[in-house]
């Protein structure tokens, strides 16, 4: 019994060690080789994640075969799978390519005030996106347009989510389980509260772009909300939508 009991300790004791591996590394720009500040790093498996500092040095719990995630504005995002030789020998150097950005042409809708409050407040374009909450529920939907329609549409958005997050989430529970551990993680909402290009989401969740609007599309937020929401809110109406699905389903 003895032997067992000390057989086990060991097995935990290694387990844990094993665990609580940290890899650290520095990021540089591949042209010039200069260290990178602020480097979204996400380490997929584990769902953590950090920043790097001024000198482009990062540390990040991993272990042998986890993949991390470099993202950072202007430059290519990049995977880099955990090996062996890196937590042996330590420090490596994460090169990132830096890419051109092509700006889409915006045009702007002047406004042309009389001085005559009346007027003017029917001028001025406003946005209708409407929320509505449904007693039991932590939060509200966005009804789109005002329009005759639109507590139905709510309603029936209720059920609709269902089906799409069931056919992407479905054949894979454990990127729901990331989902949560997204929600808890405090560093990776800190990285998504500062980025707008939904591809630490997508890297984490394996879904594309046009996945994750389908799902928001059909939890009935507007497409005001997703064009101006960052990638935390995102994440929070995903994981919103789902939550309250389940409790009409336990319902």
């Amino acid at each position: 019994m003895k032997k067992h009991l000390l057989l086990l300790i060991i097995l935990l004791t290694g387990y844990c060690g094993f665990s609580q591996d940290v890899v650290s590394g520095v990021v540089q720009n591949a042209a010039d080789d200069r260290p990178i500040e602020r480097v979204n790093i996400v380490n997929l498996n584990q769902v953590k994640g950090t920043t790097t500092d001024e000198e482009g040095n990062f540390e990040l719990q991993a272990t042998v075969n986890d993949t991390l995630y470099f993202s950072y504005l202007g430059f290519r995002p990049i995977k880099v799978r955990v090996t062996n030789d890196w937590l042996k020998y330590g420090n490596v150097k994460v090169k990132m390519t830096e890419v051109g950005i092509a700006l889409e042409e915006v045009t702007l809708s002047p406004v042309t005030l009389t001085g005559y409050l009346e007027i003017d407040a029917k001028n001025i374009p406003i946005y209708e996106n409407y929320r509505y909450s449904i007693s039991g529920l932590n939060t509200g939907y966005e009804g789109g347009e005002n329009s005759p329609n639109a507590v139905t549409k709510v309603l029936g958005s209720i059920f609709n989510p269902a089906d799409v997050l069931h056919n992407i989430f479905g054949k894979r529970p454990q990127q729901m389980r990331k989902l949560r551990k997204m929600k808890e993680e405090e560093e990776i909402r800190q990285l998504l509260q500062n980025k707008y290009d939904r591809e630490t989401l997508m890297a984490l969740l394996q879904v594309d772009k046009g996945e994750i609007n389908e799902i928001l599309s059909r939890c009935n937020y507007s497409e005001d909300f997703m064009k101006t929401a960052n990638d935390l809110q995102i994440l929070d109406a995903i994981s919103g939508c789902y939550e309250e699905y389940k409790v009409l389903q336990k319902k």
